[in-house]
C-alpha cells in the first residue's frame, strides 16, 4: 500500500518576528527534507506568531507577512518532493487604497515554489484567552492534497474541537488530517487534546498529525508535545514539551502509522515539573524576545522570591541574575541569613541594601502630616516601596528586569503593594497559589539541594511590622487557595461552602477578590499556567456595585 513521510514541527516563534520565524520554518523543512519527508506540518499562524492581536489591523504588517510568505515559498523550492504546511494571515484585500479587509488564520500548502493551496480556519475561538472573532472571518472549505498516494486534509486548532470540519475533511477523501495548533499551556491541557482529537477522528478513517507551537509569549506559554493519532485513535508519537523538536512518521493510505524516529508513544511529567517547566520558558522567552540583558529580584529569605530566583537562574543562567537583598528593621537575622545562602547555591551575585535610611527619612518629611495618627499598613507599605525604588533604580542602571515575587494567593487578596513589592516587570509566579509555590520548591530540591530547608519550612511572613505572619490577615492558604479556585471557576458560593469551606473564609475572600480588583490592572504580566488566570481570563470591572450575600 502506498505511503508518505509526514515530519510535524514545534517552533518557537516570535510574534511579528516575521523573518525570525521564516527561517525557523525553512530549517525545520530543511532537516525534514533531510530525513526523507514528503510533507512538514507548522504550527498554526507559524509566520506571524500567535496570537498576532491588533497587529493585524495594521495594513503594513499585513504586506509584511504577505511578502514574508512569498520569499518563504521561494526559499523552500529547492526542497523537491516537500509539500510544507505554513499558517499565515490570508486577506482580501479592499480595492480602495489596499485597505485590510477580510482576514482569515489560515494555512498554504507550498511545495517547490508554488502554493497548491490554502485552507482558512472555520471554528474561530473566542472564550478564555482567545480573541479570534475580533481578528477573523470563518472559512473551512475543506482543502485536500494528494502526496505518494495519500489524501491529506487540513483543519486548524479550534476545528477538531467540533464535529464539522473534520467530517467535512473526510467526506472529500482526507485521509490524514493536518492539524497546525497554538494550544497554550496550563494543568491537564494535554490529556484534553489528545482525547478531543480522538474525539475528532471517529468515523472519518482517518489518522491525525497534531503540530503545536511551543515558547512564550506574554504570558501565554505554549508546551509544544505534539502528537500523532492512528486512524484507531491510538496514540503513536509525540515529542516532549517546553522545547522545540521535529518528529516523523510513516503513514500509508489506510490511517496505519509507523513511528520512523522512534519517537514515545506519550511523554508524561508530574504537575510539579510541568509548571516549573512552563514558567522557566515564559521567562526564558520574555526575557530574550524582548531583549532584556539579565534579571533582577528582590531576595527576601522567604519562600516566593526564592523559587523565582531558582526559575530564574533555570531560565537564564546564573551570571544574568542578580538577587537584591533590603532588609529593614523587622527583617529577622535568618532571612538574611538564608538569602544569602541561597544566592552562594546558585551562584548569583548578591548584594544586600539596607532600607533603614530611606524609610526614616520618609518617616521624618511625613512627621507633620502623620501627627497624632497611629502607626497602621501606611508604614508598611513605605517600606515595600523603598524596596521598589531600589529594584527600579537598579533595573534602569543595569538594563535588567525586575522579577516580581508576588504568587496568585496573594494577587487574589491584595497581599501586596501598588508600586512596592509589584513593582517590576514580569511576575513570574502571579498565576501559582501558594501551596503550588510550596509544592514547586519541594519538588526543584529533588533536581539539586537549592533552596535552605528553613525558607521552606518557616511561617511566610512580609516581614513588615514585629512579629508578623501572613495568617495575620490571611485565611490558612489551603483554605485561601480552594475557595480561590473554586470562586474563579464561577462556582456559587453555597456551593464553595457546602465543600466545606467555613462560610466567614469564604465571605473574606471574596470581598478581598472583589476590593483588590485595581491592583490587579496594574500588575506586571507573568506565565499564565492555570485553567483561569489574573489577565487576560479575568475581566471584571473596576466600578462594581454587586455584592453577593453568603
Amino acid at each position: 500500500m502506498s505511503s508518505a513521510r509526514v515530519a510535524f514541527a514545534q517552533i518557537n516563534t516570535t510574534v511579528g518576528g516575521l523573518a525570525g520565524n521564516a527561517a525557523k520554518i525553512l530549517q525545520a523543512a530543511r532537516a525534514a527534507h533531510a530525513q526523507g519527508a514528503d510533507v512538514l506540518v507548522t504550527p498554526e499562524l507559524s509566520l506571524t506568531g500567535y496570537p498576532p492581536e491588533d497587529l493585524l489591523l495594521r495594513p503594513s504588517f499585513i504586506e509584511a507577512q504577505e511578502q514574508a510568505l512569498r520569499q518563504l515559498s521561494a526559499d523552500l523550492a529547492d526542497l523537491a518532493g516537500l509539500h510544507v504546511v505554513v499558517g499565515h494571515v490570508a486577506v482580501k484585500h479592499l480595492a480602495r487604497q489596499q485597505q485590510i479587509g477580510t482576514r482569515y488564520n489560515a494555512a498554504s500548502i507550498l511545495c517547490e515554489g508554488r502554493v497548491l493551496g490554502t485552507y482558512t480556519k472555520l471554528e474561530l475561538p473566542n472564550y478564555s484567552v482567545f480573541d479570534e472573532d475580533r481578528y477573523f472571518v470563518p472559512g473551512g472549505e475543506p482543502l485536500v492534497f494528494q502526496v505518494k498516494g495519500v489524501s491529506f486534509g487540513v483543519n486548524i486548532c479550534e476545528d477538531i474541537w467540533f464535529d464539522y470540519a473534520p467530517q467535512a475533511a473526510a467526506a472529500a477523501g482526507a485521509r490524514v488530517l493536518l492539524v497546525p495548533n497554538a494550544s497554550h499551556s496550563n494543568l491537564g491541557k494535554q490529556a484534553e487534546r489528545v482525547e478531543v482529537a480522538r474525539r475528532s477522528l471517529q468515523g472519518t478513517g482517518c489518522a491525525l498529525v497534531y503540530a503545536n507551537l511551543v515558547g512564550g509569549q506574554d504570558e501565554l506559554v505554549f508546551d509544544g508535545l505534539s502528537f500523532v493519532l492512528d486512524a484507531q485513535g491510538r496514540q503513536v508519537a509525540q515529542l516532549a514539551g517546553f522545547t522545540e523538536g521535529l518528529g516523523l512518521v510513516e503513514i500509508d493510505a489506510s490511517g496505519a502509522v509507523t513511528n520512523v524516529n522512534h519517537l514515545p508513544a506519550t511523554v508524561q511529567v508530574g504537575e510539579e515539573e510541568e509548571v516549573w517547566n512552563a514558567l522557566v520558558l515564559g521567562v526564558r522567552d520574555y526575557l530574550g524576545k524582548n531583549g532584556f540583558p539579565g534579571a533582577i529580584i528582590g531576595l527576601s529569605g522567604g519562600i516566593d522570591s526564592a523559587v523565582v530566583l531558582a526559575i530564574a537562574v533555570n531560565a537564564i543562567g546564573a551570571e544574568n541574575v542578580r538577587a537584591v537583598m533590603m532588609p529593614s528593621r523587622y527583617t529577622a537575622d535568618i532571612s538574611e541569613i538564608d538569602a544569602d545562602d541561597m544566592a552562594r547555591r546558585l551562584g548569583v551575585r548578591y548584594d544586600s541594601i539596607a532600607i533603614a535610611p530611606a524609610f526614616q527619612a520618609f518617616e521624618s518629611m511625613l512627621a507633620e502630616q502623620f501627627a497624632g495618627l497611629p502607626l497602621d499598613a501606611t508604614e508598611e507599605n513605605i517600606q515595600a516601596r523603598v524596596r521598589g525604588t531600589l529594584l527600579m533604580a537598579l533595573s534602569n542602571k543595569t538594563g535588567r528586569l525586575v522579577l516580581t515575587t508576588g504568587n496568585k494567593s496573594e494577587m487574589t487578596t491584595g497581599y501586596c503593594t501598588l508600586y512596592g513589592d509589584m513593582a517590576g516587570g514580569f511576575a513570574v509566579i502571579k498565576d501559582v497559589p501558594k501551596t503550588l509555590v510550596y509544592r514547586l520548591a519541594a519538588w526543584r530540591n529533588t533536581r539539586g539541594d537549592v533552596i535552605p530547608e528553613r525558607i521552606i519550612t518557616r511561617p511566610p511572613s512580609a516581614e513588615l511590622r514585629p512579629d508578623q505572619t501572613d495568617q495575620d490577615s490571611l485565611p490558612p492558604y489551603d483554605v485561601l487557595d480552594g475557595i480561590m479556585a473554586r470562586y474563579m471557576e464561577n462556582e456559587p458560593l453555597e456551593s464553595i461552602i457546602a465543600a466545606g469551606y467555613p462560610p466567614a473564609a469564604v465571605e473574606l475572600v471574596v470581598r478581598l477578590i472583589r476590593v483588590n480588583e485595581y491592583k490587579r490592572r496594574q500588575a506586571p504580566p507573568g506565565p499564565r499556567i492555570t485553567q483561569r488566570a489574573f489577565g487576560r481570563d479575568w475581566r471584571y470591572p473596576l466600578t462594581n456595585g454587586f455584592r453577593e450575600a453568603i
